[in-house]
């Protein structure tokens, strides 16, 4: 995550000890995607569940069993999501077993399941904060969701949080057809009274294959930064929010300070130092992903490559095992990493966005995903 209301705005974030304090150097946030179901069907979706398909499921004992693993492994934050998790029944007791054990918890839903009643179940279990999907304006969210009424369904789930005393923020993925609502979406936020805003980049996964039509291109994407930037300034100023970030691509955080230097804005070098210290793209390190059968990734956008299984290995075990060749790469992006990136003066905080997309972790087939949108001579090559 790149934390755009620290770097660009001087905004003291409320994870920031995540981010770039000693806690930083912990184990894994840990995505256990612990449903297939969801009752809506996005067109972007990571997770492409085919609806009325039954998948493989760990049941409650095996999931209680992995959440003492990820205990054991020292998880500062457990994320669920899906699928819907608010579709999984017995997420409750899920949750209630994390309170006890003394993990952290967060989810990421629709926002469509959340009435007064299962927000005020979610705050008595000391939820950490809630993540709730928006796509555009109300027209757009619901034809991207493929369900009439889910934009006010969600809004509706925002103000019941709220209501409930339960930390929110708005996740946003950028897609081609979304990305000239972005403008929309900041005013929805102060609207509604959203203060956390997060703009995910796609990774063409699940649903977001080449085939969908989906991805931006790199002139796009910094049409968007440039909003996202823009907006941010004018939000902070005005205390329209709390924290605003971008996820899922790195190059967020060079082409940032570019612009800071451009604008001769203070506080360049303090967001220097701390997207060094932040380190750049951390999938394989500091974010895992477990899926609903147990299976394990090295982030929840990654399905394509299983590291283990829970059922088999406890994640502990998975986590440290260096001995897979690709957990080996991803921990050490400077000997292996896209040859441009290694050329790159901006490449110690950033380190990439290196996955592959198929099954196959050969040589040829690791790339940047999302793409890597700075120009050679704004990196320093020439």
């Amino acid at each position: 995550m790149i934390n755009i209301s620290k770097l660009y705005c001087g905004l003291a974030g409320r994870s920031d000890d995540l981010r770039y304090g000693p806690s930083a150097a912990r184990a894994p946030v840990a995505v256990y995607n612990c449903v297939a179901a969801c009752n809506l069907r996005c067109v972007h979706c990571y997770s492409s569940s085919d609806a009325g398909r039954r998948y493989p499921l760990l049941n409650t004992d095996q999931s209680k069993k992995l959440l003492a693993q990820l205990a054991d492994a020292d998880c500062p934050v457990v994320l669920f999501s899906g699928g819907e998790p608010l579709l999984r029944p017995d997420l409750f007791e899920l949750l209630v077993e994390a309170k006890r054990i003394g993990l952290r918890t967060v989810i990421s839903t629709n926002g469509t399941l959340i009435d007064l009643a299962t927000a005020r179940k979610l705050a008595e279990l000391d939820l950490a904060y809630v993540g709730i999907s928006i796509d555009g304006p109300e027209d757009f969210h619901d034809r991207f969701r493929q369900s009439d009424g889910c934009f006010k369904a969600a809004l509706a789930g925002f103000q019941n949080c709220r209501d409930a005393g339960l930390r929110t923020g708005l996740r946003f993925t950028i897609t081609k057809q979304n990305a000239p609502h972005v403008p929309a979406v900041f005013d929805v936020a102060a609207e509604a009274g959203i203060r956390r805003l997060c703009w995910y980049h796609l990774v063409r996964s699940g649903r977001a294959s080449d085939m969908a039509g989906l991805t931006v291109t790199s002139e796009q994407t910094r049409q968007v930064l440039d909003v996202i930037l823009d907006r941010t300034d004018e939000f902070v100023k005005r205390d329209l929010v709390d924290e605003v970030l971008t996820v899922g691509n790195h190059a967020d955080g060079p082409y940032l300070l570019l612009r800071m230097q451009k604008e001769n804005r203070p506080g360049l070098d303090e967001a220097r130092r701390l997207l060094l210290a932040r380190g750049g793209n951390k999938v394989g390190e500091k974010i895992a992903s477990v899926g609903w059968d147990g299976s394990v990734y090295a982030d929840q956008f990654w399905r394509n490559y299983c590291l283990g299984n829970i059922t088999d290995r406890p994640f502990k075990k998975i986590w440290a095992d260096t001995s897979n060749p690709v957990l080996a790469r991803l921990r050490d992006k400077s000997t292996f990493a896209d040859p441009r990136c290694l050329k790159c003066r901006f490449f110690d905080l950033c380190r990439g966005n290196y996955r592959f997309l198929g099954s196959n972790p050969a040589d040829d087939n690791w790339l940047n995903e999302p793409p890597c949108y700075l120009a050679d001579e704004e990196i320093g090559i020439t």
